[in-house]
């Protein structure tokens, strides 16, 4: 018998004045699962993150997680049922220490709730417990790279960090807007089997990406959404089969590249 869906967006749709953002998308997420989000920019792509996650208020539709509606719920909310986001455009506390950037999602509710941190409470106990969380997403422990300020890291640590801050939370659902982007080819091969690792711990991954080629080695299924529309969906190897999707792409290297190599 199948498992209900850990995640479903039912006939999303977004209006930024007369211009429709998003159009009736609709799709499901299965628990465990990497689902990948492609398409052309501006093609609707982060706003249905944003809309899913409540950055933004979606103008119609619903979103239901673990079989509870969040559709209006603020992040903070959604965060605190399980559901995280990293950003494309990172958002660290400049001014604070790496591994304090995880002291504070330590301190929420759900940390509390789900044993999100050990110890007896005092500050130094997630501190560790930071520090911990960055080793285990590819900071060195011996290093004073945990105790550089968010503002001196490069990259490649900065999106390290933002997937460090949602494990924080102990989450079940974690949507990465671009992970993969703006990092060397190097930074690439390693940031890979962390995400497998993430789908082998149980968590459910959500990936919206331009790197074609470094997604599908990752991801079990594939959604396509073109000017706020989704116009296919299946394995990497469908979707890049489709003539809808080789019509939204027409003069991409990077798709023509992938297809080349498939």
């Amino acid at each position: 018998m199948n498992k209900e869906p850990i995640l479903r967006v039912i006939d999303v749709t977004k209006a930024f004045g007369g211009i429709l953002a998003l159009n009736r998308v609709s799709f499901e997420v299965a628990e465990g699962e990497i689902l990948g989000i492609i398409g052309p920019n501006g093609s609707g792509k982060t706003t249905v993150v944003n809309c899913i996650t409540g950055f933004i208020r979606m103008s119609s539709g619903k979103v239901i997680f673990r079989g509870k509606d969040i559709s209006g719920k603020p992040p903070h909310k959604i965060a605190d049922m399980g559901l995280t986001r990293t950003f494309q455009i990172m958002r660290p506390y400049y001014s604070l220490p790496a591994y304090k950037n995880l002291v504070i999602p330590l301190f929420s509710p759900r940390a509390k709730r789900t044993g999100g941190w050990r110890g007896g409470g005092k500050l130094g106990d997630r501190d560790t417990v930071g520090i911990d969380i960055l080793e285990e997403i590819g900071f060195e422990r011996d290093s004073y790279v945990p105790y550089k300020l968010a503002s001196t890291l490069p990259t490649g640590y900065l999106k390290r960090l933002e997937l460090a801050r949602c494990l924080a939370l102990k989450p079940e659902v974690i949507i990465c807007d671009e992970i993969f982007s703006g990092l060397s080819m190097s930074e690439i091969a390693s940031m890979v089997p962390l995400i497998e690792r993430l789908q082998m711990d149980g968590i459910t991954l959500v990936m919206i990406e331009h790197r074609l080629r470094e997604l599908f080695r990752v991801a079990n299924r594939v959604m396509v959404l073109n000017f706020g529309e989704k116009i296919a969906e299946g394995s990497p190897d469908e979707v890049m089969a489709s003539e809808k999707v080789k019509e939204a792409y027409f003069g991409s290297e990077e798709v023509e590249e992938v297809m080349n190599h498939a």
